[in-house]
């Protein structure tokens, strides 16, 4: 019976120390997000940071629910901290007067490849219609 029991310790051990995509590292995601303000004609009239959006986060690439989110600063800038080396998609919704929710996403890819890491993405700028 105590061979088993370590047996099962083993693998478990093994199991906790796989590391995959996630909260536990030292790496960072930053960025900022815009909105962009359309007039009835499709032209931009007002372009600015946008506090309190929704800003999410998933965890691989097999994955299509987020595994976290965070909102927006005052003056549009979010992270994602404590990140392990791996594959996100970092995500947010504007508006979409074509599309049947009202809402589009608009997802930006991101590779961390090494601890300690900050990624800066482009600015994201959302439509507001």
């Amino acid at each position: 019976m105590k061979f088993f029991l370590g047996s099962t310790f083993l693998v478990l051990f093994l199991i906790s120390c796989s590391k995959f995509e996630g909260e536990g590292g030292s790496a960072t995601i930053k960025g900022v997000i815009r909105e962009q303000k359309y007039n009835s004609l499709g032209n931009v009239i007002a372009e600015y940071p946008i506090g309190d959006q929704d800003v999410y986060i998933i965890y691989g690439n097999g994955n299509t629910f987020y595994d976290d989110d965070i909102k927006t600063s005052y003056d549009g800038s979010f992270q994602f901290r404590y990140l392990k080396k791996g594959s996100y998609k970092i995500f947010v919704y504007e508006d979409c007067s074509t599309c049947p929710s009202g809402k589009k996403e608009i997802i930006v890819p991101v590779e961390i490849t090494k601890n300690n890491q900050t990624v800066t993405l482009d600015t994201i700028n959302i439509k507001k219609i």
